[in-house]
């Protein structure tokens, strides 16, 4: 009998393919539909941005991927995750916790947003990326090996005397050297994926840079695919190759890098580009998106950036579908639909 939780991609050229995927929270309020039909692929070796404000379920997506959801408050609702390893192809929506245990940390991994909380604040960063190594590696279980893996991940993430960090604890350690002690443990185990969940936060600009540099390297020296949240659209500019933007638990467009830069085309996604500071221009006031997101207990039956765009008419009462502009550009905007229903 065939496991249900194996598949097949779509395209064998991705390692990650999302579909339809619905996540829901359980409140005292009701069900809260956190991700709502979110549909994007990550091709092998590239990298995927994921964009949007605060809230707009960004984290969530990746919690879904990762089976990482608060038991018995969170779950997967519909969809699916493929997830292609090759010569099996998980469905990581379906995938018993066991198996699913042995994937993550090893063919998936994930950078998380704030290392001192992600970091166990009573071991020494050294055995906590030796357990890494422990479960993943087939070698983990030889002690001598598993001592040097941890001292060349350490090198190879840019710690400088490797040995003497093995033995800190991570109070001992600046933000930055603890987000690279956090990628360390994702590299433990050689994956496939790596998400990093806006993996600069709360560190200066001059480490945010280097933070990047490392990861952009890293994932061109393993071949590995990035999926990279963030809202920091410089940081989307400088490492991705494809781009989704999500509002309000929905894709509103998605596409490679330079459709999203230089040929938005969704209103929301016009705006976040409009509200960045420009180097040399001189503004009294930064561009701000008026209004607010809408309340996720009270999701309208409209457009859900209808209130908010400026642009709307009455077809916005009801939600968009999803428009094909080029193979790679998909928006979900009523104003794109002009020139189908004209015949163009």
């Amino acid at each position: 009998m065939k496991e249900t939780y194996l598949t097949q991609m779509e395209n064998s050229d991705n390692v990650l393919e999302v579909s339809d995927l619905q996540t829901c929270f359980y409140t005292d309020q009701g069900q809260i539909r956190a991700v709502d039909g979110v549909s994007f692929s990550i091709p092998t070796g590239k990298t995927v941005a994921l964009v949007g404000e605060s809230g707009c379920g960004k984290s969530v997506t990746s919690l879904s991927v990762m089976g990482l959801l608060p038991p018995g408050r969170g779950a997967v609702t519909r969809g699916n995750l493929r997830l292609n390893l090759g010569q099996q192809v998980y469905d990581l929506a379906k995938t018993p916790e066991p198996i699913l245990r042995k994937l993550r940390g090893g063919e998936l991994a994930m950078v998380f947003q704030e290392p001192m909380t992600a970091l166990n604040p009573v071991l020494t960063v050294g055995s906590q990326i030796a357990e890494a190594v422990k479960l993943h590696h087939p070698r983990g279980k030889d002690r001598t090996f598993c001592r040097s893996r941890v001292l060349q991940l350490l090198e190879q993430v840019g710690i400088p005397d490797g040995p003497a960090v093995y033995k800190k604890y991570p109070h001992q350690l600046s933000g930055g050297m603890r987000q690279r002690i956090v990628i360390a443990m994702a590299l433990a185990g050689d994956p496939r994926l790596i998400i990093a969940d806006e993996p600069t936060t709360a560190l200066d600009v001059t480490v945010q840079a280097q933070i990047l540099a490392l990861l952009r390297s890293l994932k061109e020296e393993a071949g590995c695919a990035l999926l990279l949240i963030t809202h920091d659209l410089g940081v989307v500019a400088s490492m991705a190759d494809f781009v989704v933007v999500m509002y309000a638990g929905k894709v509103v467009e998605q596409g490679l890098l330079r459709e999203i830069f230089y040929q938005p085309a969704h209103p929301y996604t016009r705006a976040l580009l409009a509200a960045r500071p420009t180097l040399g221009e001189k503004k009294d006031r930064l561009f701000t998106i008026e209004g607010t997101v809408p309340d996720p207990g009270q999701l309208p039956d409209s457009c859900y950036f209808r209130d908010r765009c400026g642009q709307q008419e009455e077809r916005c009462n009801t939600h968009p579908a999803q428009i094909a502009l080029s193979p790679t550009h998909k928006v979900s905007c009523w104003q794109h639909f002009r020139e189908e229903e004209n015949g163009a």
